[in-house]
C-alpha cells in the first residue's frame, strides 16, 4: 500500500494553498492529492464563462503538471476517496486501492443538492458545478429555445443570463420572496430582476415546482397551484451541500459540513478539512457555519497546511465573512458582511432609481459589519479587512458612504504599512 505523509483530498483552492504552505515550511515530507475530478484544478467560478464561451475549458487551470513536479507531489486525478479510515490512517479509493497517510486535509468542496421533486428522475437536467456538466450546458444551450432554471442563487443566474443571451426564453422558478435572497437585499435584488426582465427573462418568485414529466420531448414543470410550464432545457440550481458519506464510521464530527476548530483540525487526530466542505467559525460569533466562497477556501487551505506542517507562523482563523461579486448584464453587484441589523446598528442606505445605484452599509460602534451596493464601486477585499480587522471607522464614516472605493483604499493603504 501507498504511504504518504500528508494527503490533499480535493484539487481547488483549498487543496492547492495547502500544498503551497506545507511546502513552504516542509520540503521534504511526501504529498499526495487525489481527487474525483479528472481534470487539472479549476475553479468552480469560472464555470460561467465556460458556458458563455468566455473561457475556453483548456485555458481555466489553476495549476499545470509542472506545479506538481516541482512540489514533488504525486498527482491522482480522476478517482475519489470512498471511505477514510482514522484508525488506521488509510483512505480508501473508488479504484480499490488504497494510501496510508499520517495527515490528511479533506478539501472535497460541494456537490449540487438536488431537491426531491417527483419526476425529477424521469427528465433529462442539467447543474453546474464541474468543468464537464459547464461544457454539457453549453453545448445543450446552442440548441435551447424554452429554458427553466430552478432556484436563483449566483449559480442559477449566471446560467440564466448565458442562456438569455443565447436567444431562449428563460423562466426563473425561485421559492424564495426574491432573487439572490441569500447574498443581496430586496433592493439589491429588484435591480437584479429589473435587469433580466429587461432582457426578456420571466421570473417566478415564491414559486414551488411540484412535479416534473417528460412529453412530447419537452419537460413539464408544474408549479404548486397549478400552473405549467415547458421547457426543453432544465438547469437545477437550487444549491450546493459537501458530499460527507466517505465520512461514515471515521468519527469526523459533521454537521452541516466538517466541523473544524480555528486551525482547521477536525476532532480527529491527523484530519484537518478546509473549504466548500469545512464549516467553521463565523466572524461574528463562536456558531460554526458554511462560508462557501473562494477567499475563505484560500484562507482556510493555507491554514490547514500551515497547521498540518507545523509551522510556527501560523495565525488562527479570524472567522468567515461572506464576499460575493455578481456581473449581470454590464451592471455590478458587491455583498460583504454580514446582512443582520444587530442591536444597536446603524443602517445607512442610498438609492438613485434613475441610475440604478445603490449602496447599504451597516454599522456598529463606528465599525464596519457589511457592506451592499449594486453599481457602485468599492473594494471587497479591502471592505472584508476592515471589518475582520474591526476597524475604527468613526471619524470617516461619512466620507466612507459618500466614497467607499476612495476612501476604503485610503485606509488600507495606510493599515497595510
Amino acid at each position: 500500500m501507498e504511504q504518504t505523509q500528508y494527503l490533499i483530498v480535493g484539487s481547488s483552492h483549498a487543496a492547492l494553498e495547502a500544498i503551497t504552505a506545507i511546502r513552504m515550511h516542509d520540503g521534504e515530507g511526501s504529498i499526495t492529492l487525489v481527487t474525483r475530478d479528472p481534470h487539472l484544478p479549476y475553479s468552480p467560478t469560472v464555470l460561467p464563462y465556460v458556458v458563455s464561451g468566455r473561457s475556453a475549458p483548456d485555458n481555466i487551470a489553476l495549476r499545470d503538471a509542472a506545479f506538481f513536479e516541482q512540489n514533488r507531489v504525486g498527482y491522482r486525478p480522476g478517482v475519489a476517496v470512498t471511505r477514510l479510515d482514522t484508525t488506521r490512517k488509510v483512505a480508501e479509493l473508488a479504484d480499490g486501492s488504497a494510501i496510508g497517510y499520517a495527515k490528511v486535509v479533506l478539501a472535497t468542496g460541494a456537490s449540487p443538492a438536488i431537491p426531491p421533486i417527483p419526476g425529477l428522475d424521469q427528465v433529462s437536467y442539467h447543474v453546474l458545478r464541474t468543468l464537464d456538466d459547464a461544457t454539457r450546458l453549453r453545448e445543450a444551450m446552442q440548441r435551447s429555445r424554452q429554458a427553466v432554471v430552478l432556484g436563483a442563487g449566483l449559480v442559477g443566474m449566471h446560467a440564466a443570463e448565458n442562456l438569455v443571451k443565447a436567444g431562449a426564453n428563460v423562466t426563473i422558478v425561485e421559492m424564495g420572496p426574491h432573487l439572490t435572497s441569500g447574498y443581496f437585499d430586496q433592493t439589491a435584488a429588484g435591480l437584479i430582476e429589473q435587469a433580466f426582465v429587461e432582457n426578456g427573462a420571466k421570473i417566478r418568485t415564491r414559486s414551488r415546482v411540484v412535479g416534473l414529466a417528460p412529453e412530447g420531448g419537452e419537460i413539464v414543470v408544474a408549479l404548486e397551484g397549478g400552473d405549467t410550464l415547458r421547457a426543453d432545457l432544465l438547469l437545477v440550481a437550487t444549491g450546493v451541500r459537501p458530499e460527507l458519506d466517505y465520512l461514515d464510521g471515521s468519527g469526523v464530527a459533521t454537521d452541516r459540513g466538517i466541523l473544524v476548530d480555528d486551525t482547521m483540525r477536525t476532532n480527529v487526530e491527523g484530519v484537518w478539512a478546509a473549504g466548500d466542505c469545512a464549516q467553521a467559525r463565523s466572524f461574528y460569533g463562536d456558531e460554526p457555519v458554511m462560508n462557501a466562497i473562494l477567499p475563505d477556501a484560500t484562507v482556510q487551505g493555507r491554514i490547514a497546511g500551515m497547521a498540518m506542517a507545523g509551522d510556527p507562523g501560523l495565525k488562527p482563523y479570524a472567522g468567515g465573512v461572506p464576499l460575493n461579486t455578481y456581473h449581470f448584464f454590464g451592471r455590478h453587484a458587491i455583498s460583504v458582511g454580514s446582512s443582520a441589523v444587530p442591536e444597536g446598528a446603524q443602517e445607512r442606505v442610498r438609492f438613485d432609481p434613475a441610475s440604478g445605484r445603490h449602496l447599504k452599509l451597516i454599522m456598529k460602534d463606528g465599525r464596519l459589519l457589511g457592506i451592499y451596493g449594486v453599481n457602485e464601486f468599492f473594494d471587497a477585499g479591502v471592505m472584508a479587512q476592515l471589518i475582520q480587522r474591526r476597524t475604527d471607522l468613526s471619524a470617516v464614516q461619512d466620507r466612507l458612504f459618500e466614497q467607499p472605493l476612495t476612501v476604503g483604499r485610503e485606509l488600507m493603504s495606510q493599515i497595510w504599512r
